[in-house]
């Protein structure tokens, strides 16, 4: 299956041909826009068009290596050509709320050391994890100020499909050397210039720019060497 998104995260409409569908909701497609559930990314929704008959996609997900796409009404069937449209507005969201967490936890690690351990993106908030002893309100104050400085500059956020023994060259890639298959060839890197640089499969705005000022608003002790800082976009 071809993963239109890893390329374009900004594709909003696409051409498919249905390959298979389960118990009349679970649809697989030969292509697909729609990000699945994966990584602390929530997935897409939409719609999928059938000679104008809407059949709503209320969930994404990989199931077996195959992206399945969850309609809520049945009539598709293997053999139909589709067009794919996504619910730009969530998906936007998410692509803010993605390149904000990397702003967040190279800010942090630059200040601190400390890696990024988990990480949730929700429609009204994020929550980062880090592997951090403790933190205090005037560190979260400085970091939320200079990730806010980071979307001011307006900083191109570029996407690259590198060859594996290049991208495990860059420091931060190559940590997570033994997380990538071995049949990996190429690798997708998401680039922050001079901010940060990552193995990533989500999606990206193309520039921080595009991206709300964010307000760290929840800090939780979550145990040893384990910090959770909860942010969220400001309003208005």
């Amino acid at each position: 299956m071809e993963e239109l998104y890893l390329k374009d995260c900004y594709l909003r409409e696409f051409e498919a041909a249905v390959k298979s569908v389960k118990d009349d909701r679970f649809v697989v497609l030969d292509r697909t826009a729609f990000y699945p559930n994966s990584g602390g990314q929530p997935h897409d929704t939409g719609t999928l068009l059938r000679d104008g008959e809407e059949f709503p996609v209320i969930s994404v997900g990989r199931f077996d290596g195959k992206i399945g796409h969850e309609v809520s009404k049945p009539g598709l069937r293997e053999g139909d050509r589709v067009k794919g449209i996504i619910d730009w507005n969530r998906r936007q969201l998410f692509m803010s709320y993605h390149t904000a967490c990397h702003i967040l936890s190279a800010v942090i690690h630059n200040e601190t050391g400390a890696m990024i351990s988990g990480n949730q993106l929700a429609v009204d908030k994020t929550r980062v994890d880090f592997n951090l002893e403790n933190f205090d309100r005037e560190q979260l104050r400085s970091y939320e100020s200079r990730v806010n400085d980071i979307i001011d500059l307006d900083i191109p956020v570029e996407i690259s499909l590198l060859p594996k023994d290049e991208a495990f060259s860059i420091p931060s890639v190559v940590k997570l050397k033994n997380a990538f298959p071995p049949e990996l060839e190429k690798i997708r890197v998401i680039d922050i210039r001079n901010i940060d640089r990552q193995a990533c499969g989500g999606t990206h705005v193309s520039s921080t720019g595009e991206i709300p000022h964010i307000e760290i608003f929840k800090a939780e002790n979550k145990g040893k060497n384990n910090r959770r800082v909860y942010f969220r976009f400001r309003t208005g």
